[in-house]
């Protein structure tokens, strides 16, 4: 499995992360909010979600760990079809 440097994902979310804050400091501006919005699109291929506030979550989570766990939770949650499994199913 590949994974994303730790340093651009890092710095990725911290580029999401301002462009929220200017997102939501100036919601009608359209160039801030297509700036946000591209930065979300960007995390989201980085960390392989479909959804920007996910792909924040995975990225905050991946930057706390260390690349053997991620791995590790990435795998129990897929089923050998590549799909999620509940919790404790197999």
């Amino acid at each position: 499995m590949l994974l994303p440097a730790k340093s651009e994902v890092a710095r990725q979310l911290r580029h999401y992360r301002a462009w929220e804050r200017s997102m939501l400091a100036s919601p009608t501006d359209v160039a801030v909010r297509t700036t946000f919005e591209d930065s979300g699109y960007t995390l989201c291929v980085l960390m392989g979600k479909r959804c920007a506030r996910e792909a924040a979550d995975a990225a905050e989570r991946y930057l706390r760990t260390n690349l053997l766990t991620h791995a590790q939770e990435r795998t129990e949650r897929l089923s050998p079809t590549g799909h999620k499994t509940p919790s404790g199913a197999a």
